[in-house]
């Protein structure tokens, strides 16, 4: 057994940098490209925790492991390559499989391998685009196989939205087996957190700190709010299962799913939608809207669950107000006007009344994404915004002039305001950027059937060129390209993409495309 133990850890570990396909079909990028980028982080790092790959080894491993980007913005490209240089800090191998961890420091509220919930969602969807799905899925399977057979599981410490992550890993390797062979477990922790936060009128409470969100305005630590945050979540896992039961043909599941998804569809829009300040509010246990705007309203747009109505539009002209969330360092977690803003956390050391969580940025991101692609009415929300405010996280990735990613940020000043007191926030994992890059600026869309959409959200006239290259999906390789004068990258002129080393679309425009597989 024991043998059999080690046998597959270095077999893991073999993994982790043997040669791939996906990176023999590079066709204009070289691992070059990051190299000077990787040795900085290195130099940056006392390397005083050393999990699956040590620094020395990173430059190898992610030669093998990751698409290469290369772009103008140099703030954004030099983000894409530290968040997958501090997403492989936090990779583990245990004899469970492949875990990522949150803090690199051991923490009291861990579990088994010093895993922590709150952020799996936006984990799994930054690593699924390893080249090594083992990556990814082992992870997945700790979180719902592993951990629910310890004495005390960790998983619903935190809200979460599990099986929409589960949907997302197979919409970018379509492997059918992942779905079905999960789809049972998924089912039984769905029931779960019903038993567990619903109420009697199919709502789901939950304490704000459980939602990851300490100190917030709307709730309180013991208080069972009604919140946008877990029956967006809720709505999201429903709709997945709905959505993979379909495609294990598992036909009495599916309609089971789908049924939850419309109910809890129609109590967000009807029940947390606070017609009078336009957004998508916490309704407090004692009954009532919390009367405060804050980031966790735009949610509902990460499953994309509002309906296309004109009437949500409102809610987004927050997003650029200065006196709603938009801060000369970013996105903040509540609307500056109100008047709670920077009060509740002062003292206790983890603010969501106010300050910039990446966290937060990252959700709110991927819902103005999905809510320029996918909906009509999205009145003045466009690429140039998007990318604004992407540009504004790549620029907050810095503490003392050296790139860093903490917990949270003063929004005027850029303060990390935990970064200073505690070591615990060095490479907070906690959030994502890479798949922000890749699904929604590059805008590779991953879709559950055999096609693929790009949907890019560089603004037009915003750069000459820029390439994605060498990334898995559907167990291809492709190669996107802007190139506006042909003179860049030598593969031709205009937006490009390339299959397996084969050109299979060019146009003069850099603009949406949908082809089959």
């Amino acid at each position: 057994m024991i043998r059999n133990a080690v046998a597959g850890l270095f077999l893991a570990s073999f993994l982790l940098v043997a040669p791939t396909k996906a990176q023999e079909k590079r066709i204009v990028l070289k691992p070059e490209l990051m190299k000077p980028d990787i040795s900085y982080f290195n130099s940056l790092d006392s390397e005083d925790v050393v999990n699956a790959i040590s620094n020395e080894k990173t430059y190898e491993f992610l030669s093998k492991q990751i698409p290469l980007f290369d772009c103008p913005d140099s703030a954004i490209k030099k983000i894409y390559y530290y968040r997958w240089w501090t997403m492989r800090k936090h990779l583990k191998k245990t004899p469970d499989g492949y875990v990522f961890t949150e803090f690199l420091t051991p923490m009291k509220h861990g579990g088994k391998y010093n895993a922590i919930s709150s952020a799996v969602g936006l984990q799994l969807n930054e690593a699924r685009w390893f080249y090594n799905q083992e990556i990814v899925k082992q992870y997945a399977n700790f979180w719902l196989n592993v951990d629910a057979n310890e004495a005390k599981p960790h998983l619903h410490n935190f809200s979460n939205w599990l099986a929409w992550s589960f949907l997302d890993i197979y919409k970018v390797d379509h492997q059918l087996d992942f779905v079905k062979r999960n789809l049972q477990a998924l089912n039984k922790d769905y029931h779960q957190w019903e038993d567990e936060r619903q109420n009697p009128d199919q709502t789901f409470w939950q304490y704000d700190v459980r939602d990851a969100m300490e100190e917030s305005i709307s709730g309180g630590r013991r208080e069972k709010n009604v919140r946008p945050t877990i029956n967006s979540y809720m709505y999201g896992s429903a709709k997945a299962m709905s959505i993979m039961a379909g495609l294990a043909g598992v036909d009495s599941l599916k309609a089971k799913y789908q049924l939850k998804a419309e109910a809890l569809k129609n109590i967000v829009e009807t029940k947390l939608w606070n017609s009078e300040s336009g957004f998508f509010e916490v309704v407090k246990e004692k009954g009532g809207f919390a009367q405060a705007r804050e980031a966790i309203g735009f949610i509902p747009w990460y499953f994309n669950l509002p309906a296309d109505d004109k009437k949500y539009e409102v809610a987004w002209h927050q997003l650029v107000d200065t006196a709603g969330f938009c801060a000369p360092w970013g996105l903040t977690t509540a609307e500056r006007r109100h008047p709670g803003f920077r009060t509740h956390g002062s003292g206790h050391g983890c603010e969501w009344d106010g300050a910039i969580w990446p966290y937060a940025t990252t959700q709110t991101l991927t819902a103005l994404s999905n809510y320029i692609n996918n909906y009509k009415n999205h009145d003045a929300m466009s690429a140039d915004v998007f990318y604004k405010e992407l540009h504004k996280y790549a620029m907050a990735h810095v503490k003392q002039g050296n790139t860093y990613i903490g917990e949270y940020q003063d929004e005027k000043t850029g303060q990390w305001l935990k970064g200073n007191k505690s070591a615990r926030s060095r490479f907070y994992h906690h959030s994502s950027y890479v798949d922000l890059v890749i699904s929604d600026l590059i805008g590779l869309k991953p879709q559950i059937d055999d096609t693929l959409l790009i949907q890019p959200l560089v603004p037009q006239n915003k750069w000459d060129w820029f390439c994605l290259d060498g990334v898995q999906y559907h167990g291809k390789t492709f190669t996107i390209i802007w190139d506006k004068d042909g003179k860049k990258y030598g593969k031709g002129k205009g937006f490009l993409v390339f299959q397996d080393g084969k050109r299979i679309h060019k146009s003069n425009k850099l603009k949406s495309i949908k082809k089959s597989l």
